[in-house]
């Protein structure tokens, strides 16, 4: 099947350029749509279920597009913050302290490489899970490029949930969080700004773990420390988006790829998450945002409950362990914002 829908996307890959300043990238089972520096929301896409055309986090059943992210506010962004300075990209909540070094594309997949000053350089390598084709992964891997050491190197990714078919009324999950080290602290508010350094209380009240937060117009906010990068040293992790027929499905497909943070967004109109408004049986996908390398626990299959093992801490957090209980403690004063 996926080798199918990849040979039916196949045809685009003549068109697609090796540096542009966006790209919306589909495998025909999730579309992304990609900015330069590695954040999302583009337009000019394919009318989803709503009739709108701008692409943020796409699900696709039988050709029928469900749109995740661009309807009202186009919040989905991302932001690193070392040694007291912050670079951060987010179409509607601004953008700065980035430069673009480059940004190459094909139609399957993108490359986003940006630099923080002279103290980072950071990598998104937008590429096809090879586990599962309900997910894209994001390979993100931050370069010390200065010659001085970071003591806490820190990143945020977060965006407001719309989900179609109908945006601005979803239940929300977030869940993992408790389990991973890095996690400095997670929230519902899709609206804050992408930068590390700024407040971003939560919106409804919901942190940390939660479940079915909603209906309401919510999202969802990672705030990560990744402790202490080395001068010239890397530090990688990844992102996965997507989306499932239900939760199930939407769970498996994290186990597959060794998620340990998630969250969730879904129609408010489908209470029990199986796929379906409940009064008219509309199809209402469950949207994937998630996490691995953070220093957590791998998602549980449903279908295959003994399939889960511990995840270890990264490895600067293994090399720098005595932060962690501080992290635990940031942890508790975040929740309390």
């Amino acid at each position: 099947m996926k080798i199918l829908k990849l040979a039916a996307v196949g045809a685009l890959l003549s068109m697609a350029s090796l540096c542009q300043a966006s790209m919306i990238i589909t495998d025909g089972n999730v579309a992304l749509g990609v900015n330069d520096l590695g954040n999302l929301n583009v337009s000019g896409g394919n009318a989803d279920v709503t009739g709108i055309t701008g692409v943020g986090l796409r699900y696709i059943s039988d050709g029928v597009e469900y749109e995740a992210t661009y309807h009202g506010c186009e919040c989905e962004g991302w932001g690193v913050a070392a040694n007291g300075s912050s670079g951060y990209a987010n179409e509607s909540r601004g953008t700065s302290g980035l430069s673009l070094v480059s940004f190459n594309s094909t139609a399957t997949t993108a490359t986003s490489v940006t630099s923080m000053g002279g103290l980072l350089q950071i990598t998104h390598a937008f590429a096809l899970a090879t586990a599962t084709d309900n997910l894209y992964q994001v390979t993100v891997t931050i370069e010390n490029t200065s010659g001085v050491d970071i003591a806490n190197l820190l990143y945020r990714r977060n965006f407001d949930w719309d989900t179609s078919p109908t945006p601005f009324s979803e239940f929300v999950t977030i869940a993992g969080t408790a389990g991973a080290s890095a996690v400095l602290g997670a929230n519902d508010n899709g609206f804050c700004s992408s930068n590390p350094l700024a407040s971003c209380s939560p919106q409804l009240g919901f942190s940390g773990d939660f479940t079915a937060a909603g209906p309401n117009d919510i999202g969802a906010n990672f705030d990560f420390d990744f402790g202490a990068l080395l001068a010239r040293e890397t530090f990688t992790f990844n992102i996965f988006y997507g989306g499932a027929a239900n939760r199930d499905a939407a769970l498996a497909a994290l186990s597959q790829v060794g998620a340990e943070v998630y969250s969730f967004g879904w129609s408010g109109l489908d209470a029990d998450q199986n796929g379906f408004a409940d009064a008219s049986g509309a199809i209402t996908p469950t949207y994937i945002f998630g996490f691995s390398g953070v220093g957590g626990v791998v998602v549980v299959d449903p279908n295959d409950p003994n399939d889960p093992t511990p995840v270890p801490a990264p490895a600067s957090l293994l090399l720098f362990g005595s932060g962690i209980l501080a992290l635990f403690a940031r942890r508790k004063r975040y929740a309390k914002l």
